[in-house]
């Protein structure tokens, strides 16, 4: 392997870092030695297995020289290797050097890996998905220095860009896929391929380059020879390809914006007929969606792999599981199932294959927008589409969950406690909150489109995205940042009281007048219930003399008093204070608290005595002096039946029972079963002859 590192900082260099990513399986493995692992009563042979393998993985360094053959000091710490230069690297120059090196190619279906072989036993033949198998460049930046954290096998790679060229040999009947662009198609198809190929370009539906009959035939008749095929690939971060004699492959051209991007998928016969019907179109649909979304995708090929149990993305080609039942059947979930991972690795394209961010360090930022990405392109291929993740509610329970059990999403990509919902659920959601709740789509969409063509081809880190939305959207997001990507905090806003406020008119028949209807109307006391059908005559039902004055006065009534007062208090206030009097407005007081320390806008349904209903928006800054309690006041124009907060389950809270005034009864369910004898037979029945 050849290496030309061009020093693009403003610093000297005296040593360069490249990564050996391949000895995260050697022996001797801090990824082995810190995995925990447990028996229980009971354990699968393949865990078993797993556990006590002893591959020997890992890179085996024969030589690193410079240009001219002659050796270079380097030091190798674990998955890292420093090469020591003879004189430092100064900025804008550039230092060759080469490096001999090879590695056992694992078993990926038994001890596992991102890269590595399926066997099939069958027919003894090989899927071969291979990444991450040269010494790459470390990335050395402005932020951190050279970013040279080690690869324990969760927090993924950060690279830097470079020019490709790689010439891989394998077996003759094996097809190969892989990042960048074929250099010697004649030497390695067939002329039949090249005109089905010719033809892709332009078709609107896949063309079979590779038919499964043909790949069937190739996959029993193995070949002794071999051929070289040739790749380049410019402006890329990393290199992948896929090797097999049993791939089937099918191509269309894809019109993105004036270029023709031609998007392809390769698979054995165990995938179909779900890959030949979907994997293509999704690979296709993606690079239309993410385009539309972010930026123009600007290499020229995007490739659909697949491989078992496995979703792993490279520039250009990505791995994807999936596959039907032996009969061809398939459930909907694998279908959707598959659907997904295609437009999910396809679309690491755009983060953070070419919006370049540190993923050692923030699996979320590209695992995170990429999720969210992934939900509008799930929703463009089909409206009632059952995506898993990106809609507000379906965070909900993992929101709510055990705190000691959560990190936050800015954590360390090696540190996080449910991987899944932490990197790629919570952070689609936020985004989601923030395009359909907290800024709307129209500004959302302009501020996300643009941060992802500022940052094509660099290395942005969490502070320049949260910055760039704020800064392309005029909004203080910094409560927003704080909340949801900062604390494990939760949504839970409560309506707490609410109150139908009338303003005293100062009429006195008016006011006097419902004063007399609430007495009339309010609840009797149980004793003066009883009192009416038994008891004795009262002392002054016996003796009249015992009445006076108040036995007979009604203080609610109207007197000459009270409407002189009322004429004079009228004669003080102005025209326009007169009309508030007789104002046409239903009032309102409500007290609204949030319990999980995450603010939110409040967002209230208001439910008509009429039918109708209204929703209400109230950004979140209303909690900025007090983030616990805050009562509002709202003057509406008709009878309100019910209040409902967050009615169109945007903002995640995660408890709905006090989410209604008044109160909401909760409708749940329960099952019944029948007990039934337990039929199975005791040990001396079992023994009994």
């Amino acid at each position: 392997e050849s290496i030309t590192y061009t020093n693009h900082s403003p610093d000297q260099l005296p040593y360069l870092w490249v990564q050996l990513d391949q000895n995260v399986r050697a022996k001797n493995s801090d990824t082995k030695k810190t995995s925990t692992s447990s028996l229980g009563d009971s354990i699968s042979f393949k865990s078993l297995k797993r556990m006590m393998n002893d591959f020997d993985g890992g890179f085996k360094i024969d030589f690193v020289k410079d240009e001219k053959g002659n050796p270079l000091k380097y030091f190798i710490n674990k998955t890292m290797m420093r090469i020591d230069l003879e004189t430092p690297l100064q900025s804008g120059d550039r230092f060759t050097l080469n490096i001999k090196w090879w590695y056992n190619i694992n078993n990926r279906m038994e001890i596992g890996g991102r890269s590595g072989y399926e066997y099939f036993e069958e027919e003894d033949n090989y899927l071969y998905t291979i990444a991450q198998f040269f010494p790459r460049m470390a990335v050395y930046n402005d932020v951190e220095g050279w970013q040279n954290k080690q690869f324990l096998g969760r927090g993924e790679f950060t690279l830097p860009f470079g020019d490709y060229k790689v010439s891989i040999t394998v077996p003759e009947d094996h097809t190969v896929a892989s990042t960048g662009v074929l250099q010697n198609p004649q030497e390695v198809l067939t002329d039949i391929q090249l005109d089905r190929l010719d033809k892709a370009k332009n078709a609107d539906q896949p063309i079979m380059i590779t038919t499964e009959a043909e790949a069937k035939k190739i996959e029993k008749t193995k070949k002794i020879g071999t051929k070289t095929w040739i790749y380049h690939a410019e402006n890329v971060r990393d290199f992948g390809f896929a090797s097999s004699r049993k791939f089937i492959w099918d191509a269309m051209g894809v019109k993105i914006g004036d270029k023709t991007v031609m998007a392809m998928s390769y698979y054995p016969k165990e995938g179909n007929p779900l890959w030949e019907d979907y994997s293509t179109k999704a690979v296709a649909h993606t690079l239309r969606s993410y385009s539309n979304t972010t930026f123009d995708y600007p290499y020229p090929v995007a490739i659909s792999v697949n491989a078992a149990s496995i979703g792993m993305e490279y520039p250009m080609i990505c791995f994807n599981y999936g596959r039907p039942e032996d009969d061809g059947t398939y459930t909907k979930r694998l279908k959707y199932g598959v659907i997904s991972v295609i437009i999910h690795e396809v679309g690491h394209n755009f983060f953070p294959m070419i919006v370049n961010s540190d993923e050692r360090q923030w699996t979320w930022m590209d695992e995170g927008l990429n999720t969210f990405c992934q939900y509008l392109a799930e929703k463009e291929w089909d409206v009632d589409y059952p995506s898993r993740r990106g809609p507000a509610y379906k965070i909900v329970d993992y929101m709510k969950g055990d705190k000691s059990n959560i990190t936050p999403i800015m954590t360390n990509s090696e540190s996080i406690f449910q991987f899944g919902n932490n990197a790629y659920g919570k952070p689609a959601t936020a985004l989601n909150i923030l395009r359909e709740t907290i800024l709307g789509r129209e500004l959302f969409d302009f501020a996300f489109k643009n941060y992802a063509k500022t940052w094509m081809f660099r290395h942005p880190t969490p502070a320049d995205f949260f910055r760039f939305m704020e800064d392309a959207t005029a909004t203080d997001l910094d409560w927003f940042w704080r909340g949801w990507f900062f604390t494990t905090d939760h949504v839970d806003i409560s309506i707490d009281n609410a109150e139908w406020v009338q303003i005293n008119s100062r009429k006195p028949a008016v006011e006097k007048g419902k004063l007399k209807a609430e007495r009339d109307n309010s609840e009797s006391f149980v004793g003066d219930l009883r009192n009416e059908s038994n008891r004795r005559n009262t002392v002054v039902e016996i003796d009249p003399s015992t009445k006076d004055f108040y036995n007979s006065h009604d203080p609610l009534n109207v007197t000459d008093i009270d409407e002189k007062n009322y004429q004079n208090y009228m004669k003080k206030l102005s025209s326009e204070e007169k009309s508030f009097l007789d104002i046409n407005k239903e009032i309102y007081e409500l007290k609204f608290s949030t319990h999980g320390g995450l603010i939110m806008p409040i967002i209230l349904g208001v439910n008509y005595e009429d039918g109708t209903s209204e929703k209400i928006y109230i950004p979140a800054e209303i909690w900025r002096f007090k983030d616990k309690t805050v009562t509002k006041v709202f003057f509406l124009n008709k009878k309100v039946k019910e209040f409902v907060l967050d009615p169109n389950l945007e903002t995640a809270d995660i408890d709905r029972s006090n989410n209604y005034w008044p109160p909401k009864i909760i409708e749940s369910r329960f099952s019944l079963f029948k007990e039934e004898k337990n039929n199975s037979k005791n040990t001396m029945q079992k023994l009994k002859k």
